[in-house]
């Protein structure tokens, strides 16, 4: 029996954009909507990008600790060798939960088959409370998912963007940005029309209170006036943990869930017409599991994003044409009067560069060159940051079956939920790839300016893009695919998934507004739409 229940037309399990996604249009459907997060609210509005706040705008670095406190590793290994992890049966008064006796570690995960940095972000809007709002399509014919027409594809990307409120000119004041541009332009001189060096398309803009700012897109940019309590229509329960799906006596619809409230330490069921999880590529298959929602596909074609980093200071000569540039004249003198003894041409507050190579066939990998808060590309605090860049080269993996992520019915996590494994490889096609992506990424590197020492070419620790895919893919085919391309689970009338654990390809760009464009195709499914056709 639950302490208490609620009741609503649509339960929705997760708080980042794809569950304010689908949040926001039930709730203009005229739809009453409960939403379940389990973790807290970190802001004033619900799932603000904590990104906004003035002092870290003014010193990216200081936000680095920020994301590094707001990420849960899922799976973490005890030993180079798992055979000799500890048996627990040596210890039954630790009873079946190991990880209370190894600090959270599974015990079951080989290391050398880990994704070691893929993490979860429990919070009132989830990853977007510091993501990088980083917002391209996804390549038509590299990328895309053709079980979608192009012409919907183009129908909910352009829909995302506007909810997102994706700009591509947000940056384009920073000198930077067009010495950079310009530069990197005559290096690929050899790409095609249309996937040029260009400004990275963001989900961001430019206040204009105060231009030396930029407002980044959290879940509270999409959730709209349902961040700030405009609808009684919407209610949304922090710090509760949906730990169940419960099935109706027919096997064909969920009945209601189960949740713990774990602020006050008592169970609450929810029940609904219709049901959303957007819990994450791995939390959403885990809930799946744990509710003995178990299709052969659940978990496994697993992709993720491998990465190339460096940081490079920037060349002497590209400086002094900065200096030279008429295009910048103004700006300079504006702050030589106020710095007459700087002797750099780019003016204090000059915003950071923006700068991306998209995917192309035959190229494929994506490229940002910026400035941001990833704890691996910290700068030194004897080094003008003014002069800093970071190159990140994100490649794709294909997805193979093999590559999957299990649970356990045994041992569990942090929320006494089933603890995660992970199986992952790259195969070797996926290695050339990265090999070439490296290579690439060294070129980009080598025209603009020399490696900061400690931060020399390398492939980062595996996950730590945060862009894990296809545990809970989208398909055609029930035996290879968990839910159908309006995103319902396959066999269940009134569940359906969000998430970039949709996403059933090989990607290399940035997931999320495919996966918010997903949502937007679920939603006219939910609400009994025709879906519009070519």
């Amino acid at each position: 029996m639950a302490d208490r229940d609620y009741r609503s037309d649509v339960l929705i399990v997760g708080s980042g954009p794809i569950g304010a996604t689908f949040a926001r249009k039930m709730v203009d459907a005229g739809k009453s909507v409960t939403m379940l997060e389990a973790g807290t609210q970190l802001s004033a509005r619900l799932g603000q990008n904590l990104k906004n706040a003035y002092i870290y705008q003014r010193d990216p670095n200081l936000f680095a600790p920020v994301i590094r406190g707001h990420l849960h590793l899922l799976s973490v290994p005890t030993s180079a060798r798992p055979e000799l992890a500890v048996d627990p049966s040596a210890y039954p008064e630790l009873g079946t939960n190991r990880s209370s006796a190894r600090n959270a570690e599974n015990p079951d995960q080989d290391p050398y088959r880990n994704i070691p940095a893929e993490s979860a972000c429990f919070a009132v809007g989830g990853m977007a409370t510091h993501w990088t709002c980083a917002s391209p399509r996804h390549h038509p014919t590299v990328e895309r998912y053709h079980g979608i027409s192009p012409a919907d594809w183009d129908r909910y990307y352009t829909a995302g963007e506007e909810l997102l409120g994706v700009s591509r000119h947000e940056f384009d004041a920073s000198l930077r940005q067009q010495l950079l541009i310009d530069a990197l332009r005559d290096e690929f001189s050899e790409l095609p029309p249309g996937y040029e060096v260009q400004s990275l398309p963001l989900a961001a803009r430019r206040r204009t209170d105060e231009p030396r700012m930029v407002h980044w897109t959290g879940a509270d940019t999409v959730f709209g006036d349902l961040a700030d309590g405009g609808s009684d229509r919407f209610t949304l329960l922090p710090q509760h943990l949906c730990t169940r799906l419960v099935p109706d006596s027919t096997g064909s619809r969920i009945a209601w869930v189960e949740a713990r409230d774990l602020n006050e330490s008592r169970t609450v069921r929810v029940v609904a017409d219709q049901y959303v999880v957007a819990a994450g590529a791995v939390l959403t298959a885990q809930l799946l599991w744990a509710s003995g929602i178990r299709p052969d596909a659940l978990g496994r074609y697993i992709t993720e994003h491998p990465t190339a980093f460096c940081q490079v200071i920037l060349l002497q000569k590209l400086v002094e044409r900065a200096g030279a540039d008429e295009r910048f004249a103004p700006s300079i003198e504006r702050h030589r009067a106020v710095y007459p003894d700087d002797v750099l041409p780019v003016p204090v507050g000059d915003p950071d560069p923006n700068v991306w190579i998209p995917v192309t066939e035959g190229r494929p990998w994506h490229a940002q060159i910026n400035r941001d808060s990833f704890h691996y590309g910290d700068i030194p605090p004897h080094v003008d940051g003014r002069l800093i860049v970071d190159l990140r080269w994100f490649g794709l993996v294909d997805p193979r079956p093999d590559n999957r992520v299990t649970f356990s019915d045994r041992y569990t996590d942090v929320h006494d939920m089933p603890q995660p494994t992970f199986d992952f490889t790259f195969s070797p096609e996926d290695a050339a790839r990265q090999h070439a992506m490296m290579a690439e990424m060294v070129r980009a590197a080598l025209a603009i300016g020399g490696f900061l020492p400690g931060a020399e070419p390398r492939f980062p620790t595996p996950g730590l893009p945060l862009h894990i895919a296809g545990t809970v893919r989208m398909g055609t085919d029930p035996e290879v695919s968990v839910v159908d391309t309006d995103s319902r689970v396959w066999g269940f009338e009134n569940l359906f998934l969000g998430g970039n654990g949709l996403i059933p390809t090989a990607t290399a760009s940035n997931p999320t507004l495919t996966s918010v464009a997903m949502a937007l195709k679920a939603v006219r499914a939910m609400v009994g739409e025709a879906q519009p056709t070519e």
